[in-house]
Protein backbone atom coordinates (compact mmCIF):
# COMPACT_ATOMS: atom_id res chain seq x y z
CA UNK A 1 0.00 0.00 0.00
CA UNK A 2 1.22 3.51 -0.75
CA UNK A 3 1.53 5.60 2.35
CA UNK A 4 -1.31 8.08 2.85
CA UNK A 5 -0.36 11.58 1.82
CA UNK A 6 -0.72 14.69 3.87
CA UNK A 7 -2.71 17.42 2.17
CA UNK A 8 -5.99 17.23 0.35
CA UNK A 9 -4.50 18.30 -2.97
CA UNK A 10 -1.90 15.53 -3.00
CA UNK A 11 -4.50 12.91 -2.16
CA UNK A 12 -6.86 14.19 -4.83
CA UNK A 13 -4.12 13.86 -7.46
CA UNK A 14 -3.38 10.34 -6.26
CA UNK A 15 -6.85 8.83 -6.10
CA UNK A 16 -9.11 11.33 -7.86
CA UNK A 17 -11.88 13.60 -6.70
CA UNK A 18 -13.24 12.58 -3.33
CA UNK A 19 -16.99 12.42 -2.71
CA UNK A 20 -18.69 13.16 0.57
CA UNK A 21 -18.87 10.32 3.06
CA UNK A 22 -22.30 9.17 4.19
CA UNK A 23 -23.35 7.76 7.50
CA UNK A 24 -24.66 4.46 6.17
CA UNK A 25 -23.71 1.91 3.54
CA UNK A 26 -26.71 2.80 1.43
CA UNK A 27 -26.12 6.53 1.56
CA UNK A 28 -22.33 6.78 1.59
CA UNK A 29 -20.67 8.12 -1.54
CA UNK A 30 -17.34 6.75 -2.72
CA UNK A 31 -14.42 8.81 -3.95
CA UNK A 32 -14.85 9.44 -7.67
CA UNK A 33 -11.85 10.14 -9.92
CA UNK A 34 -12.20 12.60 -12.76
CA UNK A 35 -10.88 10.94 -15.92
CA UNK A 36 -9.21 13.24 -18.44
CA UNK A 37 -8.49 12.68 -22.11
CA UNK A 38 -4.96 12.71 -23.41
CA UNK A 39 -4.03 16.04 -24.97
CA UNK A 40 -5.06 16.30 -28.59
CA UNK A 41 -7.55 13.43 -28.37
CA UNK A 42 -9.93 13.49 -31.31
CA UNK A 43 -13.59 12.60 -31.02
CA UNK A 44 -14.72 9.49 -32.83
CA UNK A 45 -14.15 5.75 -32.59
CA UNK A 46 -11.11 5.48 -34.89
CA UNK A 47 -9.10 8.26 -33.23
CA UNK A 48 -10.05 7.06 -29.75
CA UNK A 49 -8.83 3.56 -30.50
CA UNK A 50 -5.49 4.85 -31.77
CA UNK A 51 -4.60 6.50 -28.47
CA UNK A 52 -6.66 4.36 -26.10
CA UNK A 53 -3.70 3.46 -23.90
CA UNK A 54 -2.82 7.12 -23.44
CA UNK A 55 -6.40 7.96 -22.58
CA UNK A 56 -6.61 5.17 -20.00
CA UNK A 57 -3.30 6.07 -18.39
CA UNK A 58 -4.36 9.73 -18.20
CA UNK A 59 -6.87 8.68 -15.51
CA UNK A 60 -5.45 9.78 -12.14
CA UNK A 61 -4.28 6.75 -10.19
CA UNK A 62 -4.24 4.38 -13.21
CA UNK A 63 -0.98 2.65 -14.15
CA UNK A 64 0.00 -0.02 -16.67
CA UNK A 65 1.44 -3.38 -15.62
CA UNK A 66 1.61 -4.84 -19.11
CA UNK A 67 -0.12 -4.99 -22.49
CA UNK A 68 -0.68 -8.36 -24.14
CA UNK A 69 -1.53 -8.85 -27.80
CA UNK A 70 -4.74 -10.57 -28.90
CA UNK A 71 -6.22 -10.47 -32.40
CA UNK A 72 -9.14 -8.05 -32.69
CA UNK A 73 -8.51 -6.47 -29.27
CA UNK A 74 -6.04 -4.59 -27.15
CA UNK A 75 -5.56 -6.15 -23.73
CA UNK A 76 -4.20 -4.24 -20.76
CA UNK A 77 -3.30 -5.38 -17.26
CA UNK A 78 -3.61 -2.34 -15.00
CA UNK A 79 -3.49 -1.10 -11.42
CA UNK A 80 -5.77 1.55 -9.97
CA UNK A 81 -5.25 3.43 -6.73
CA UNK A 82 -8.20 2.96 -4.38
CA UNK A 83 -8.97 4.22 -0.87
CA UNK A 84 -8.78 1.51 1.76
CA UNK A 85 -11.92 3.03 3.26
CA UNK A 86 -14.29 4.82 0.88
CA UNK A 87 -15.91 6.62 3.81
CA UNK A 88 -12.54 8.01 4.92
CA UNK A 89 -10.43 8.17 1.74
CA UNK A 90 -7.70 10.22 3.40
CA UNK A 91 -6.79 7.25 5.61
CA UNK A 92 -4.69 5.39 3.06
CA UNK A 93 -4.78 3.71 -0.33
CA UNK A 94 -3.96 0.41 -2.01
CA UNK A 95 -3.38 -0.77 -5.57
CA UNK A 96 -6.23 -2.74 -7.10
CA UNK A 97 -5.53 -4.89 -10.14
CA UNK A 98 -7.83 -4.88 -13.16
CA UNK A 99 -7.73 -5.83 -16.80
CA UNK A 100 -9.26 -4.23 -19.87
CA UNK A 101 -10.16 -6.12 -23.03
CA UNK A 102 -10.58 -3.23 -25.44
CA UNK A 103 -12.68 -3.68 -28.57
CA UNK A 104 -13.82 -0.20 -29.52
CA UNK A 105 -15.11 2.82 -27.60
CA UNK A 106 -18.19 2.73 -29.83
CA UNK A 107 -19.13 -0.66 -28.34
CA UNK A 108 -20.85 -1.34 -24.98
CA UNK A 109 -18.74 -2.37 -22.01
CA UNK A 110 -19.18 -5.31 -19.65
CA UNK A 111 -17.94 -4.97 -16.08
CA UNK A 112 -16.91 -8.44 -14.91
CA UNK A 113 -15.68 -9.75 -11.59
CA UNK A 114 -15.23 -13.29 -10.33
CA UNK A 115 -15.39 -12.01 -6.77
CA UNK A 116 -11.89 -13.41 -6.31
CA UNK A 117 -8.58 -12.90 -8.12
CA UNK A 118 -8.44 -11.53 -11.64
CA UNK A 119 -6.87 -13.55 -14.43
CA UNK A 120 -4.19 -11.69 -16.36
CA UNK A 121 -4.87 -13.68 -19.53
CA UNK A 122 -7.48 -12.44 -22.04
CA UNK A 123 -10.96 -13.92 -21.68
CA UNK A 124 -14.59 -12.93 -22.31
CA UNK A 125 -17.62 -13.38 -20.13
CA UNK A 126 -20.72 -14.59 -21.96
CA UNK A 127 -22.38 -11.12 -22.02
CA UNK A 128 -19.20 -9.70 -23.60
CA UNK A 129 -19.46 -12.23 -26.41
CA UNK A 130 -23.19 -11.61 -26.79
CA UNK A 131 -22.84 -7.82 -27.17
CA UNK A 132 -19.42 -7.94 -28.90
CA UNK A 133 -18.11 -5.38 -26.46
CA UNK A 134 -15.27 -4.26 -24.25
CA UNK A 135 -14.67 -5.92 -20.90
CA UNK A 136 -13.30 -4.51 -17.65
CA UNK A 137 -12.38 -7.21 -15.10
CA UNK A 138 -11.70 -6.17 -11.52
CA UNK A 139 -9.91 -8.11 -8.80
CA UNK A 140 -11.86 -8.19 -5.55
CA UNK A 141 -10.30 -6.21 -2.71
CA UNK A 142 -8.08 -8.14 -0.27
CA UNK A 143 -7.28 -10.88 -2.80
CA UNK A 144 -3.56 -10.63 -3.38
CA UNK A 145 -1.99 -8.56 -4.76
CA UNK A 146 -4.98 -6.20 -4.33
CA UNK A 147 -4.67 -6.16 -0.55
CA UNK A 148 -3.91 -3.13 1.65
CA UNK A 149 -0.82 -3.44 3.82
CA UNK A 150 -1.30 -3.63 6.70
CA UNK A 151 -4.67 -5.26 6.12
CA UNK A 152 -7.55 -3.84 8.15
CA UNK A 153 -10.03 -6.67 7.61
CA UNK A 154 -12.94 -4.59 8.84
CA UNK A 155 -12.69 -2.76 5.49
CA UNK A 156 -13.52 -5.94 3.58
CA UNK A 157 -17.28 -5.78 3.10
CA UNK A 158 -19.75 -5.73 0.25
CA UNK A 159 -20.26 -1.95 0.30
CA UNK A 160 -16.55 -1.18 0.17
CA UNK A 161 -16.17 -3.61 -2.75
CA UNK A 162 -19.14 -2.07 -4.58
CA UNK A 163 -17.55 1.33 -4.07
CA UNK A 164 -14.34 0.03 -5.68
CA UNK A 165 -16.39 -0.86 -8.75
CA UNK A 166 -18.18 2.48 -8.69
CA UNK A 167 -14.89 4.40 -8.81
CA UNK A 168 -13.51 2.27 -11.63
CA UNK A 169 -16.73 2.70 -13.60
CA UNK A 170 -16.81 6.46 -12.99
CA UNK A 171 -13.23 6.78 -14.22
CA UNK A 172 -13.65 4.68 -17.36
CA UNK A 173 -17.15 5.91 -18.30
CA UNK A 174 -15.53 9.12 -19.56
CA UNK A 175 -13.85 7.00 -22.25
CA UNK A 176 -16.32 4.14 -22.68
CA UNK A 177 -19.50 6.19 -22.80
CA UNK A 178 -21.88 3.62 -24.30
CA UNK A 179 -24.02 1.21 -22.26
CA UNK A 180 -22.52 -0.82 -19.41
CA UNK A 181 -23.55 -4.22 -18.05
CA UNK A 182 -22.34 -5.83 -14.83
CA UNK A 183 -21.76 -9.58 -14.74
CA UNK A 184 -20.06 -12.37 -12.88
CA UNK A 185 -20.54 -15.99 -11.94
CA UNK A 186 -21.04 -17.36 -8.45
CA UNK A 187 -19.43 -14.92 -5.99
CA UNK A 188 -19.02 -12.68 -9.03
CA UNK A 189 -22.77 -12.81 -9.60
CA UNK A 190 -23.29 -11.88 -5.97
CA UNK A 191 -20.80 -9.03 -6.41
CA UNK A 192 -22.64 -7.72 -9.49
CA UNK A 193 -25.88 -7.79 -7.49
CA UNK A 194 -24.40 -5.89 -4.55
CA UNK A 195 -22.91 -3.30 -6.92
CA UNK A 196 -26.37 -2.74 -8.40
CA UNK A 197 -27.94 -2.48 -4.97
CA UNK A 198 -25.55 0.22 -3.72
CA UNK A 199 -25.04 2.07 -7.05
CA UNK A 200 -28.22 1.42 -9.05
CA UNK A 201 -27.62 4.29 -11.46
CA UNK A 202 -24.26 3.02 -12.75
CA UNK A 203 -25.13 -0.04 -14.85
CA UNK A 204 -27.66 -0.46 -17.65
CA UNK A 205 -28.20 -4.14 -16.82
CA UNK A 206 -26.96 -7.01 -14.67
CA UNK A 207 -26.41 -10.63 -15.71
CA UNK A 208 -25.63 -12.73 -12.63
CA UNK A 209 -24.78 -16.41 -13.01
CA UNK A 210 -25.26 -19.11 -10.31
CA UNK A 211 -25.31 -16.50 -7.54
CA UNK A 212 -26.17 -17.84 -4.06
CA UNK A 213 -28.50 -15.82 -1.86
CA UNK A 214 -28.11 -17.00 1.74
CA UNK A 215 -30.64 -14.69 3.39
CA UNK A 216 -30.76 -16.40 6.79
CA UNK A 217 -27.39 -17.96 7.52
CA UNK A 218 -28.51 -20.49 10.13
CA UNK A 219 -31.44 -21.81 8.06
CA UNK A 220 -30.05 -24.16 5.41
CA UNK A 221 -32.84 -26.67 4.87
CA UNK A 222 -32.95 -25.75 1.16
CA UNK A 223 -29.54 -27.36 0.73
CA UNK A 224 -30.64 -30.51 2.56
CA UNK A 225 -33.67 -30.77 0.26
CA UNK A 226 -31.40 -30.29 -2.74
CA UNK A 227 -29.11 -33.17 -1.78
CA UNK A 228 -32.06 -35.48 -1.13
CA UNK A 229 -33.33 -34.99 -4.68
CA UNK A 230 -30.50 -33.98 -7.01
CA UNK A 231 -29.69 -36.29 -9.92
CA UNK A 232 -30.66 -39.91 -9.42
CA UNK A 233 -30.84 -42.18 -6.36
CA UNK A 234 -28.14 -44.38 -7.91
CA UNK A 235 -25.73 -41.47 -8.25
CA UNK A 236 -26.47 -40.14 -4.77
CA UNK A 237 -25.86 -43.59 -3.30
CA UNK A 238 -22.53 -43.93 -5.08
CA UNK A 239 -21.31 -40.57 -3.78
CA UNK A 240 -22.45 -41.33 -0.24
CA UNK A 241 -20.76 -44.72 -0.39
CA UNK A 242 -17.42 -43.15 -1.29
CA UNK A 243 -17.72 -40.67 1.57
CA UNK A 244 -18.53 -43.42 4.07
CA UNK A 245 -15.59 -45.54 2.98
CA UNK A 246 -13.24 -42.55 3.10
CA UNK A 247 -14.13 -42.01 6.76
CA UNK A 248 -14.20 -45.71 7.63
CA UNK A 249 -10.72 -46.07 6.10
CA UNK A 250 -9.48 -42.91 7.78
CA UNK A 251 -6.28 -44.55 9.10
CA UNK A 252 -4.87 -46.04 5.87
CA UNK A 253 -5.93 -43.08 3.74
CA UNK A 254 -4.49 -40.58 6.20
CA UNK A 255 -1.19 -42.43 5.87
CA UNK A 256 -1.25 -41.51 2.18
CA UNK A 257 -2.26 -37.98 3.14
CA UNK A 258 0.68 -37.61 5.53
CA UNK A 259 3.06 -38.74 2.81
CA UNK A 260 1.64 -36.14 0.44
CA UNK A 261 1.79 -33.45 3.14
CA UNK A 262 5.45 -34.21 3.83
CA UNK A 263 6.23 -34.15 0.12
CA UNK A 264 4.45 -30.83 -0.45
CA UNK A 265 5.41 -29.14 2.82
CA UNK A 266 1.81 -28.42 3.78
CA UNK A 267 0.79 -27.26 7.25
CA UNK A 268 -2.54 -27.09 9.13
CA UNK A 269 -2.22 -24.22 11.58
CA UNK A 270 -5.48 -22.53 10.55
CA UNK A 271 -7.85 -25.51 10.56
CA UNK A 272 -6.02 -27.09 13.51
CA UNK A 273 -4.96 -30.57 12.39
CA UNK A 274 -4.46 -32.91 9.47
CA UNK A 275 -7.43 -34.94 10.71
CA UNK A 276 -9.76 -31.93 10.53
CA UNK A 277 -8.52 -31.10 7.03
CA UNK A 278 -8.96 -34.70 5.89
CA UNK A 279 -12.53 -34.91 7.14
CA UNK A 280 -13.48 -31.50 5.72
CA UNK A 281 -12.29 -32.67 2.29
CA UNK A 282 -14.37 -35.85 2.52
CA UNK A 283 -17.44 -33.98 3.75
CA UNK A 284 -17.23 -31.74 0.66
CA UNK A 285 -17.13 -34.63 -1.80
CA UNK A 286 -20.82 -34.75 -2.75
CA UNK A 287 -21.14 -30.99 -2.91
CA UNK A 288 -18.05 -30.66 -5.09
CA UNK A 289 -19.28 -33.37 -7.47
CA UNK A 290 -22.55 -31.60 -8.22
CA UNK A 291 -20.87 -28.19 -8.37
CA UNK A 292 -18.36 -29.21 -11.03
CA UNK A 293 -19.77 -32.30 -12.72
CA UNK A 294 -22.81 -33.43 -14.68
CA UNK A 295 -25.05 -36.40 -13.98
CA UNK A 296 -23.32 -38.35 -16.76
CA UNK A 297 -20.03 -38.06 -14.84
CA UNK A 298 -21.45 -40.31 -12.13
CA UNK A 299 -20.35 -43.20 -14.33
CA UNK A 300 -16.78 -42.44 -13.20
CA UNK A 301 -17.60 -42.87 -9.49
CA UNK A 302 -16.82 -46.32 -7.99
CA UNK A 303 -19.99 -48.37 -8.31
CA UNK A 304 -19.45 -50.30 -5.08
CA UNK A 305 -17.32 -48.27 -2.68
CA UNK A 306 -17.03 -51.14 -0.19
CA UNK A 307 -15.22 -53.24 -2.82
CA UNK A 308 -13.08 -50.35 -4.09
CA UNK A 309 -9.37 -50.23 -3.26
CA UNK A 310 -7.89 -47.58 -1.00
CA UNK A 311 -6.33 -46.02 -4.08
CA UNK A 312 -9.70 -45.88 -5.81
CA UNK A 313 -11.28 -44.05 -2.84
CA UNK A 314 -8.31 -41.72 -2.46
CA UNK A 315 -8.15 -40.85 -6.16
CA UNK A 316 -11.84 -40.00 -6.58
CA UNK A 317 -11.92 -37.83 -3.43
CA UNK A 318 -8.72 -36.05 -4.44
CA UNK A 319 -9.92 -35.49 -8.00
CA UNK A 320 -13.28 -34.05 -6.96
CA UNK A 321 -12.65 -32.41 -3.56
CA UNK A 322 -8.88 -31.92 -3.59
CA UNK A 323 -6.78 -32.79 -0.53
CA UNK A 324 -4.88 -29.50 -0.78
CA UNK A 325 -7.97 -27.39 -0.07
CA UNK A 326 -7.74 -27.18 3.72
CA UNK A 327 -3.99 -27.00 4.17
CA UNK A 328 -2.76 -23.54 5.13
CA UNK A 329 -1.33 -23.20 1.65
CA UNK A 330 -4.74 -23.88 0.09
CA UNK A 331 -6.74 -21.76 2.52
CA UNK A 332 -4.51 -18.67 2.46
CA UNK A 333 -5.36 -17.85 -1.14
CA UNK A 334 -9.05 -17.69 -0.21
CA UNK A 335 -8.90 -16.11 3.24
CA UNK A 336 -10.87 -13.06 1.97
CA UNK A 337 -13.74 -15.30 0.82
CA UNK A 338 -13.95 -17.27 4.05
CA UNK A 339 -13.78 -14.00 5.99
CA UNK A 340 -16.75 -12.63 4.05
CA UNK A 341 -18.66 -15.90 4.36
CA UNK A 342 -18.28 -15.64 8.12
CA UNK A 343 -19.10 -11.94 8.40
CA UNK A 344 -21.76 -11.12 5.76
CA UNK A 345 -22.33 -13.64 2.95
CA UNK A 346 -23.25 -16.66 5.03
CA UNK A 347 -22.30 -20.26 4.29
CA UNK A 348 -24.07 -23.63 4.01
CA UNK A 349 -24.27 -26.04 6.94
CA UNK A 350 -25.63 -29.20 5.38
CA UNK A 351 -26.72 -32.36 7.14
CA UNK A 352 -25.29 -35.64 5.84
CA UNK A 353 -27.03 -38.29 7.96
CA UNK A 354 -25.18 -41.15 6.25
CA UNK A 355 -21.98 -39.77 7.86
CA UNK A 356 -23.40 -38.91 11.27
CA UNK A 357 -21.67 -41.72 13.18
CA UNK A 358 -18.42 -41.38 11.26
CA UNK A 359 -17.86 -37.62 11.38
CA UNK A 360 -15.88 -36.16 14.26
CA UNK A 361 -16.28 -32.44 13.49
CA UNK A 362 -19.44 -32.00 11.43
CA UNK A 363 -19.68 -29.48 8.64
CA UNK A 364 -17.09 -26.93 9.68
CA UNK A 365 -17.90 -23.18 9.61
CA UNK A 366 -15.88 -20.39 7.89
CA UNK A 367 -14.37 -19.36 11.22
CA UNK A 368 -12.28 -22.58 11.10
CA UNK A 369 -10.74 -21.53 7.78
CA UNK A 370 -9.59 -18.03 8.76
CA UNK A 371 -6.55 -17.40 10.99
CA UNK A 372 -7.63 -16.63 14.56
CA UNK A 373 -5.60 -13.43 14.45
CA UNK A 374 -8.32 -11.99 12.18
CA UNK A 375 -11.45 -11.06 14.18
CA UNK A 376 -14.86 -11.96 12.69
CA UNK A 377 -18.37 -10.84 13.65
CA UNK A 378 -21.40 -11.86 11.60
CA UNK A 379 -23.76 -9.18 10.26
CA UNK A 380 -27.22 -10.78 10.08
CA UNK A 381 -28.75 -7.81 8.27
CA UNK A 382 -26.47 -7.62 5.23
CA UNK A 383 -28.01 -10.36 3.07
CA UNK A 384 -31.56 -9.58 4.21
CA UNK A 385 -31.08 -6.05 2.92
CA UNK A 386 -29.80 -7.31 -0.44
CA UNK A 387 -32.62 -9.86 -0.80
CA UNK A 388 -35.28 -7.28 0.04
CA UNK A 389 -33.81 -4.75 -2.39
CA UNK A 390 -33.65 -7.21 -5.30
CA UNK A 391 -37.25 -8.32 -4.77
CA UNK A 392 -38.60 -4.78 -4.74
CA UNK A 393 -36.16 -2.81 -6.90
CA UNK A 394 -34.61 -5.06 -9.56
CA UNK A 395 -34.47 -3.29 -12.91
CA UNK A 396 -32.98 -5.04 -15.95
CA UNK A 397 -31.45 -7.81 -13.84
CA UNK A 398 -31.07 -11.42 -14.98
CA UNK A 399 -30.21 -14.49 -12.91
CA UNK A 400 -29.08 -17.73 -14.55
CA UNK A 401 -28.92 -20.80 -12.31
CA UNK A 402 -28.04 -24.48 -12.74
CA UNK A 403 -30.66 -27.09 -11.86
CA UNK A 404 -28.07 -29.45 -10.37
CA UNK A 405 -25.81 -26.80 -8.86
CA UNK A 406 -25.82 -26.82 -5.03
CA UNK A 407 -25.27 -23.06 -4.94
CA UNK A 408 -28.54 -22.56 -6.82
CA UNK A 409 -30.50 -24.17 -3.96
CA UNK A 410 -30.85 -20.73 -2.34
CA UNK A 411 -31.26 -18.41 -5.36
CA UNK A 412 -32.26 -14.81 -5.80
CA UNK A 413 -35.97 -14.39 -6.38
CA UNK A 414 -37.85 -11.48 -7.92
CA UNK A 415 -40.81 -9.81 -6.23
CA UNK A 416 -43.64 -7.63 -7.47
CA UNK A 417 -41.39 -4.59 -7.53
CA UNK A 418 -39.03 -6.08 -10.14
CA UNK A 419 -39.17 -4.68 -13.66
CA UNK A 420 -37.74 -6.05 -16.93
CA UNK A 421 -35.92 -8.77 -14.97
CA UNK A 422 -35.89 -12.57 -15.04
CA UNK A 423 -34.64 -15.75 -13.37
CA UNK A 424 -33.67 -18.70 -15.58
CA UNK A 425 -32.60 -22.25 -14.74
CA UNK A 426 -30.43 -24.40 -17.02
CA UNK A 427 -31.84 -27.97 -17.04
CA UNK A 428 -29.26 -30.34 -15.54
CA UNK A 429 -26.85 -27.42 -15.28
CA UNK A 430 -23.97 -27.23 -12.83
CA UNK A 431 -22.01 -24.26 -11.47
CA UNK A 432 -20.95 -23.35 -15.00
CA UNK A 433 -24.52 -22.73 -16.22
CA UNK A 434 -24.77 -20.14 -19.00
CA UNK A 435 -27.48 -18.55 -21.13
CA UNK A 436 -26.21 -20.78 -23.94
CA UNK A 437 -27.44 -23.84 -21.99
CA UNK A 438 -31.05 -22.68 -21.71
CA UNK A 439 -33.82 -24.18 -23.86
CA UNK A 440 -33.93 -22.45 -27.25
CA UNK A 441 -36.87 -20.14 -26.58
CA UNK A 442 -35.48 -18.99 -23.22
CA UNK A 443 -31.97 -18.63 -24.64
CA UNK A 444 -33.23 -16.33 -27.39
CA UNK A 445 -35.32 -14.29 -24.95
CA UNK A 446 -32.41 -13.87 -22.52
CA UNK A 447 -29.98 -13.03 -25.32
CA UNK A 448 -32.41 -10.45 -26.72
CA UNK A 449 -32.70 -8.79 -23.30
CA UNK A 450 -28.92 -8.56 -22.93
CA UNK A 451 -28.60 -7.04 -26.40
CA UNK A 452 -31.39 -4.58 -25.67
CA UNK A 453 -29.94 -3.52 -22.31
CA UNK A 454 -26.57 -2.96 -24.00
CA UNK A 455 -28.20 -0.84 -26.72
CA UNK A 456 -27.01 -3.07 -29.57
CA UNK A 457 -30.07 -5.19 -30.41
CA UNK A 458 -30.37 -5.43 -34.22
CA UNK A 459 -33.66 -4.26 -35.71
CA UNK A 460 -34.59 -7.85 -36.53
CA UNK A 461 -34.18 -8.80 -32.85
CA UNK A 462 -36.16 -5.77 -31.70
CA UNK A 463 -38.98 -6.97 -33.93
CA UNK A 464 -38.63 -10.65 -33.02
CA UNK A 465 -36.57 -11.62 -29.93
CA UNK A 466 -36.59 -15.25 -31.08
CA UNK A 467 -33.94 -14.25 -33.65
CA UNK A 468 -31.44 -13.11 -31.01
CA UNK A 469 -27.93 -14.54 -31.21
CA UNK A 470 -24.52 -13.43 -29.85
CA UNK A 471 -22.97 -10.73 -32.00
CA UNK A 472 -19.44 -12.15 -31.68
CA UNK A 473 -18.43 -15.63 -32.77
CA UNK A 474 -17.43 -18.14 -30.10
CA UNK A 475 -13.66 -18.11 -29.53
CA UNK A 476 -12.24 -21.25 -27.92
CA UNK A 477 -9.42 -19.27 -26.29
CA UNK A 478 -11.56 -16.42 -24.95
CA UNK A 479 -14.89 -18.06 -24.12
CA UNK A 480 -16.15 -20.88 -21.91
CA UNK A 481 -18.89 -23.21 -22.99
CA UNK A 482 -21.99 -23.90 -20.95
CA UNK A 483 -21.09 -26.20 -18.05
CA UNK A 484 -17.39 -25.32 -17.93
CA UNK A 485 -16.37 -24.33 -14.41
CA UNK A 486 -13.23 -22.70 -13.04
CA UNK A 487 -11.80 -25.57 -11.02
CA UNK A 488 -9.45 -23.06 -9.38
CA UNK A 489 -12.34 -21.99 -7.16
CA UNK A 490 -12.50 -25.09 -4.97
CA UNK A 491 -15.67 -26.61 -3.54
CA UNK A 492 -17.69 -24.65 -1.04
CA UNK A 493 -16.50 -21.44 -2.60
CA UNK A 494 -19.24 -19.98 -4.80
Amino acid sequence: MRKSLTGVLSLAVLIGTVGAAGASAGAATAAEPAAKLSSGAVAGSEASNEDIKDRILAIPGMSLIEEKPYAGYRYFVLEYTQPVDHRRPSKGTFQQRLTLLHKDVSRPTVFFTSGYHVSTNPSRSEPTQIVDGNQVSLEYRFFTPSRPAPADWSKLDIWQAASDQHRVFTALKKIYDKKWLATGGSKGGMTATYFERFYPKDMDGVVAYVAPNDVVDNEDSAYDRFFRNVGTQECRDKLAGVQREALIRRAPLQKKYKELVAEQGWTFNTIGSLDRAYEATVMDYGWAFWQYSLLADCADIPADAKKATDDDIWNTVDAISGFSAYADQGLERYTPYYYQAGTQLGSPDIKQPWLAKLSRYGYQPPRNFVPRSIPMTFDRGAMRDIDRWVKHNARQMMYVNGENDPWSAEPFRLGRGARDSAVYTVPGGNHGAKVSGLPEAQKAKATAAILRWAGVAPAAVEADPAKAKPLAKFDTRLDRRNGEVERDEAMLRP
